[in-house]
């Protein structure tokens, strides 16, 4: 993301998650603010990821879903452990910093299906 302020956002968030793991109190409140700007910058496949995330979190008071391989996925795979959660989230975060990247959107585009496939 492009603003400044969302940069700080997606910083926060990364810190949150780190210093305190997944508390969905904090983190959707922040997501949505990250898709107001998502939003003004036109990037639809990031307004989705993001939309799709808060719905994921809220429904299940976590983040469930892995981190994006190089392979095909498997049905059903979900995270067990509360630390591949918190990197997958982070992970997930990270890819919003530099959006000119092309993996990055790659890579959110695939959360975007696990999501949706969840």
């Amino acid at each position: 993301m492009e603003n400044s302020n969302a940069q700080k956002i997606l910083k926060a968030l990364q810190s949150e998650v780190n210093a305190n793991g997944i508390n969905t109190s904090a983190i959707i409140p922040e997501l949505k603010k990250l898709r107001e700007f998502a939003l003004l910058e036109e990037k639809p496949y990031l307004v989705k990821a993001l939309r799709l995330a808060c719905e994921h979190i809220d429904k299940n008071n976590d983040f469930l879903i892995g981190i994006p391989s190089d392979e095909p996925i498997e049905e059903n795979t979900e995270i067990k452990s509360e630390s591949s959660a918190n990197e997958s989230f982070t992970y997930f975060i990270s890819l919003m910093l530099d959006l000119e990247n092309k993996h990055n959107v790659a890579d959110l585009k695939e959360y975007n299906q696990q999501f949706q496939q969840f």
